[in-house]
């Protein structure tokens, strides 16, 4: 069991990296890596906080490109409205089969925008508000809104700076009220010591990954961001 939680030290070296280049990924990708270990429920009160600290410091770091405007009229009400209407459906859906449609509709989304290129034009907001409502009911489901939730930031006029920061506002909301849960139900406080353990690692993976994103080219960032979603996408089918 020790020796799976240092595997995990190298997952989440990976994931919180690719999460300072583009803004998202962290969880879902050192989840469903880790999960292949470890049990889930003992991972999540690690990952979750692990990721406040690295979303909370690069979100204040870029407050300045933070699209404000989108993060509390659009994507904040929508993203919590339908993670409540997705917790609610929970108990009547069978989590291996959502798992795995979810799955094969990241893929889609993905694919798709590797296929199309860069997007053209402003995406309508009564679409941008859909799919952020899309996003929170997978978040309900599955604790994991990030993938279609990028893919509707990803289709809108942002820049990769301004997505990033606008990204990482969220994680740092959502995640703070879920670490809050951990702790009142007493599951955060014996995880605590391996959040001391992996912050060294959160730190080398957030400069590696501030170092990398600076040097994408825009296109690259788009490219690097679908690719990331393929990745998430067949991780969570090979979950289902």
């Amino acid at each position: 069991m020790e020796f799976a939680w240092l595997v995990l030290g190298g997952f989440i070296l990976l994931a919180y990296t690719l999460e300072a280049i583009t803004g998202f990924g962290s969880t879902i990708v050192a989840l469903s890596l880790g999960a292949l270990l470890l049990p889930i429920q003992e991972l999540l009160p690690v990952l979750v906080p692990l990721n406040i600290l690295m979303s909370g410091f690069l979100a204040w770091r870029h407050r300045r490109l933070v699209q404000w405007r989108l993060l509390l009229v659009t994507v904040l009400p929508g993203m919590l409205a339908g993670t409540l209407v997705g917790y609610g459906l929970r108990p009547w859906l069978d989590e291996g089969a959502m798992k795995l449609g979810f799955g094969v509709l990241i893929l889609w989304f993905a694919l798709r925008g590797l296929l199309q290129g860069a997007p053209q034009g402003r995406t309508p907001a009564w679409m941008t508000r859909l799919q952020t409502g899309a996003a929170g009911i997978s978040h309900g489901l599955f604790a994991s809104g990030g993938p279609l939730l990028v893919h509707a930031l990803a289709a809108t006029a942002l820049d990769k700076a301004r997505l990033r920061a606008t990204l990482l506002c969220v994680w740092f909301g959502l995640n703070s009220l879920l670490t809050l849960a951990f702790l009142i139900d007493g599951s955060l406080t014996p995880a605590l010591p391996r959040v001391v353990f992996y912050t060294p690692l959160l730190v080398l993976g957030m400069l590696v990954g501030e170092y990398l994103h600076k040097r994408l080219a825009e296109a690259h960032f788009r490219t690097a961001i679908h690719l990331l979603l393929c990745l998430c996408g067949v991780l969570l089918c090979w979950r289902a």
